[in-house]
């Protein structure tokens, strides 16, 4: 009996498509790989960069964002990308994520 059991539970196994097999861990990342979309393109400017561009980093939120932005507008544009971790909330752990997927330039270089 034990044998037919285990037989069925492999051949179950055997005939589920690859991706119902992993349904679970699947849907947990998807979320990630939609936040790392812009890994993928160029990087973001910190200086030049919305609300929405801002928001797509990966852990960084509407609240995150927005003390991007504010801090931007109170101390002008960012200098270097380490200059992030100046925001609150934003370490260097964070920062060390974040590093690849940002740059940082003049909005006015070809003014």
């Amino acid at each position: 009996m034990r044998v037919l059991l285990l037989a069925l539970a492999v051949a179950a196994m055997a005939v589920l498509p690859a991706g119902a097999q992993q349904k679970p861990q699947g849907s947990s990342s998807k979320p990630a790989a939609a936040k790392a979309a812009p890994t993928s393109s160029a990087p973001i400017n910190l200086n030049t960069a919305t609300q929405a561009q801002l928001e797509s980093l990966p852990g960084i939120g509407p609240k995150a964002a927005q003390r991007i932005l504010e801090y931007r507008q109170k101390n002008g544009n960012f200098k270097k990308p380490e200059d992030l971790m100046n925001v609150k909330g934003i370490g260097e752990k964070s920062f060390l994520k974040l590093k690849p997927l940002l740059t940082v330039s003049d909005r006015t270089d070809k003014a």
